[in-house]
């Protein structure tokens, strides 16, 4: 059974988040404020806790900090829960150390277990990995990328290129990263690519600048591409989708392991 603290302060909502998660199997422990959560966190021996940023006295960036800095488990799970769902509020809360960010107004009560079940699968899987991991770090630095499917990401973000491109590297492939458009032409033109991963915005280039250029191409029009993008605006995305692209995702609604599985799925 996974034991999650759920910091909320307001009783309506934290009630009826202990009884959804209760109802799918999680022991429960609720917190009203930062500095309970982490007392609870000392004494019980918890896979999650699931915190919203604003509260009193210790809002939910502190409680993230004093977990990953105050001699806690690091095997703790964070995952935040918030009406702020500004780019910056959510990359804040991933360099200090939490491991997913859910927008509440995204989530209804059961979807929000549902999600918090799915990122807790993805984080057992990524546990398996440390023997594919183990093994291939034996290899000999001559020939560890020797037969290894090549992937270029073409993103801005060093968070996003950690995420993602530490998963893809952990299940087999060889991960390139370009940081800006024009950047990420030059590469593609000069490496051997299996497929592209490309951001939506990006400098000196956009995106949909990026696909057109790479679908001009002899050598890279026919190489898969898998578009990220920091949300669903659909007219962008039927642009995408015309000129040929495999995937559409939204950066925060896919995760590292759901990325890798659809890479491996379009290069079988």
């Amino acid at each position: 059974m996974a034991k999650i603290i759920i910091v909320e302060d307001d009783p309506m909502i934290s009630e009826i988040y202990q009884k959804k998660f209760s109802d799918s199997g999680f022991e429960v422990f609720l917190a009203t404020t930062g500095e309970q959560a982490l007392n609870i966190a000392k004494t019980e021996k918890v896979d999650v806790v699931m915190t919203d940023l604003i509260m009193p006295k210790m809002d939910g960036f502190q409680v993230i900090e004093n977990l990953r800095n105050g001699g806690y488990d690091p095997n703790i799970r964070i995952i935040v829960t918030s009406n702020l769902s500004q780019k910056e509020d959510r990359d804040k809360a991933m360099q200090l150390g939490a491991n997913g960010f859910v927008a509440k107004s995204e989530y209804s009560p059961s979807d929000l277990v549902k999600e918090v079940q799915r990122l807790l699968n993805q984080y057992q899987q990524q546990g398996k990995n440390e023997i594919k991991i183990n093994a291939q770090s034996e290899e000999s630095a001559d020939n560890k990328d020797a037969g290894k499917r090549k992937i270029l990401m073409v993103e801005d973000e060093e968070i996003f290129i950690d995420m993602f491109g530490e998963k893809l590297k952990q299940d087999g492939f060889v991960v390139d990263s370009a940081r800006n458009g024009a950047w990420g032409i030059k590469e593609a033109m000069n490496g051997d690519y299996d497929l592209f991963i490309i951001d939506m915005i990006m400098p000196a280039m956009t995106g949909d600048e990026i696909i057109m250029k790479l679908k001009m191409e002899d050598k890279t029009k026919d190489i898969p591409i898998i578009v990220l993008s920091a949300s669903v605006e659909d007219e962008m995305k039927k642009k995408v989708e015309a000129m040929g692209i495999q995937e559409f995702f939204v950066k925060t609604q896919v995760t590292p392991s759901e990325l890798s599985d659809k890479v491996e799925e379009i290069l079988k």
